[in-house]
């Protein structure tokens, strides 16, 4: 009988016997590779958890005892355990599983995680918390209290906000735990000294007895009574695991392991011992990354999170989608580093996400992956732009977030041209609201001098770099969409990008009934809602290029002559590119009261299809066809001109007069 269709809450796990826990590691994969094979998802880091997340079901009460996900893509076998599995077969869609972990499916994720390093300051935060309400773990007070769990993995442990978590994680007084999910890898290869340092643990098989080495840990850790009283409480197989020259014990945690992440009898047994020690611990815990089918394990990178494959016997073939804007940007990377010695670039452990693979091995003295390192990315081409280096910085929207500070800092207050080149802006389909794009132009149009622009397609793209590379002003940007790049303009010359200045795509911009003013990919929809209503009304459809500077000239033609505007982007309306103009408006002094904003809507878009999302906010080409309908019935109504008599350049008539 199969066993995880029998699995409605983690306490079903307690009655499987331990001696077929493994049949239930070997269903949660197979049913995971069968659900990512048909719709792409998380696979590789999920399979490396598997026996990890059955052995923390089976000892601890996360429906009661807390569980803090670290670089949530690692939760699928988790949902699976808390009763989740018809969801499964809709993963990553509106009706079904979340790739993340997401409290608005089940008490037992309780935050939205897509970022890396915040699981032990979150732990820490409800650890003192459930002091604080006399609820938390105390084996002589409180032993139905709650205990604190953090699963930290995929070589987030490495980014600084994980460092801040572990540095006041050793001042706790009670009982907490820190599972670290060591892989040996990021998303890719992780990078720098601490990496280092768990290859030479791993390598090593330290598996100490404490008795032997006692005097080393009290000596070397602060508080190291704290170790000695721990010691007292730990079971025989925990005190023979204890590591005495770990890392982590200059943080003031007692350390275990490294322990066989794949063997889930003894991960129990382990953490059966180590849930009822009284101070703070790391479980330091060996796992493969994809762990269960050859091609995941062989090549843990292109199976991290892989687009929908087919299985041919033992061979896997990717399913094709044409070409991305990633892959645009690489080849592009690769160019302008060939052409200009001065260039340089990073990423932040997305080398494959970005496209900085590509020039990694062609330039491995001017090319950098800094691991999951955000911060430190952008403070270090600041450094390089400071010594006259051209840097560019590739990294996905939603992680530029955690690197705005120090654009601020150490890069636009400076006057610094460091360059962003911002993969996966807007919407992004199947990741959902962890990782849409959907803030960074909002937050970098307020830096002084700073240059925003978006591509369209390739040869945009191109130029937009190409402008990038020669911009010394300040910080400049460039975003593009987790899609593929069309070809609607492939064949037409693409003009270089001038500052502040919009590329009429088509219409006549002197008989315009209605105007577009798209920023980014969206140009295209409009572009083919233009021609679909080609009959009825004169749209003229501009490629924005710039959401700082917009282009002022053009605003004030327009506006000057009352022709309605419809702006669009695949970005939040609040602060976007539609705000700006409107902005731009009133700094010189022009009714905006004809423009019309189409954005991403002030909340949170979840998970689904990126087509289904652009229909749901109305940015697509039915949403843009009802945005100039209803401007061209605005204009009728504010000129008491019959709709039907406003198509074909009669608006423009009409508010001439007005």
């Amino acid at each position: 009988m199969k066993l995880l269709p029998t699995i409605n809450t983690p306490a079903d796990i307690k009655k499987i016997p331990i001696d077929r826990l493994d049949d239930l590691a070997e269903e949660i994969r197979e049913a995971i590779c069968a659900q990512v094979q048909k719709t792409g998802g998380h696979l590789a880091p999920n399979l490396g958890v598997v026996e990890l997340s059955i052995a923390l079901h089976y000892v601890f009460d996360f429906a009661h005892d807390r569980l803090l996900f670290d670089v949530g893509h690692q939760c699928y076998p988790h949902k699976l355990l808390t009763g989740r599995l018809g969801k499964l077969d809709k993963l990553r869609t509106s009706e079904g599983m979340s790739g993340f972990p997401e409290p608005r499916e089940s008490e037992y994720d309780l935050f939205t995680v897509g970022h890396a390093g915040t699981s032990i300051s979150t732990a820490v935060g409800m650890a003192r918390g459930d002091t604080l309400a006399g609820e938390a773990f105390d084996a002589a007070i409180k032993p139905d209290g709650r205990r604190v769990v953090s699963l930290i993995g995929d070589a987030s442990i490495v980014n600084g906000v994980a460092m801040e978590g572990l540095n006041n994680a050793g001042t706790l007084r009670r009982q907490f735990l820190v599972v670290l999910n060591d892989n040996g890898m990021s998303i890719a290869k992780p990078q720098g000294a601490i990496a280092r340092y768990f290859d030479r643990v791993r390598l090593s098989n330290l598996y100490t007895d404490l008795k032997r080495q006692a005097a080393r840990v009290l000596d070397r850790l602060p508080g190291g009574s704290m170790v000695e009283e721990a010691y007292h409480r730990a079971g025989e197989a925990t005190k023979a695991m204890i590591t005495t020259d770990s890392w982590f014990e200059h943080f003031g945690l007692i350390t275990v392991g490294p322990v066989d992440g794949h063997d889930v009898r003894s991960l129990i047994e382990i953490l059966a011992e180590s849930r009822d020690f009284d101070r703070p611990m790391v479980l330091h815990v060996k796992t493969i990354k994809g762990k269960g089918f050859g091609f995941t394990e062989d090549d843990a990178c292109a199976f991290h999170s892989p687009a929908a494959f087919n299985m041919q016997g033992c061979r896997v073939e990717m399913k094709k989608k044409g070409r991305s804007f990633t892959a645009a940007f690489g080849d592009a990377m690769v160019d302008l580093m060939q052409r200009d010695e001065r260039i340089v670039a990073c990423t932040a452990a997305m080398p494959d996400g970005t496209g900085i693979s590509r020039v990694l091995p062609l330039f491995p003295e001017r090319a950098w992956d800094v691991g999951i390192c955000e911060s430190h990315a952008m403070d270090m081409m600041a450094g390089l732009a400071k010594t006259g280096y051209k840097p560019f910085f590739a990294v996905y929207s939603t992680f530029l977030q955690r690197a705005f500070d120090q654009a601020f800092q150490e890069v636009s207050l400076q006057g610094l041209p460091v360059r962003l080149c911002l993969d996966r802006a807007g919407l992004v389909g199947g990741d959902g609201a962890v990782h849409h794009g959907f803030c960074d132009v909002a937050l970098l149009r307020a830096l002084p001098g700073a240059a925003l622009t978006a591509a369209i397609d390739e040869p945009s793209l191109i130029a937009a770099l190409e402008f990038m590379r020669s911009y010394e002003d300040g910080l400049s940007a460039v975003r593009y969409p987790r899609d593929n790049v069309s070809e609607r303009f492939t064949g037409q010359e693409c003009p270089p990008f001038e500052l502040g200045k919009a590329r009429l795509l088509t219409g006549d911009a002197e008989s315009a009934d209605v105007a577009v003013l798209a920023f980014g990919t969206p140009a295209l929809d409009a572009v083919r809602t233009a021609e679909a209503l080609a009959v009825e009304y004169r749209v003229a459809v501009w490629d924005a290029r710039f959401a700082k500077p917009v282009d002022h000239v053009l605003l004030r033609s327009l506006l000057e002559r009352r022709v309605p505007i419809i702006t669009v982007e695949d970005h939040g309306v609040t602060g976007g590119f539609g705000a700006a103009v409107v902005e731009a408006a009133a700094e010189m002094g022009l009714d905006a009261s004809r423009v019309r904003r189409l954005g991403l809507p002030d909340h949170w878009i979840y998970q689904d299809s990126r087509d289904s999302q652009l229909a749901e906010v109305g940015i697509d080409q039915a949403g843009i066809t009802r945005a100039i309908r209803n401007a061209v019935d605005s204009v009728a109504v504010e000129t008491n001109v019959a709709p039907v008599q406003l198509g074909r350049g009669a608006a423009a008539a009409g508010s001439v007069a007005q």
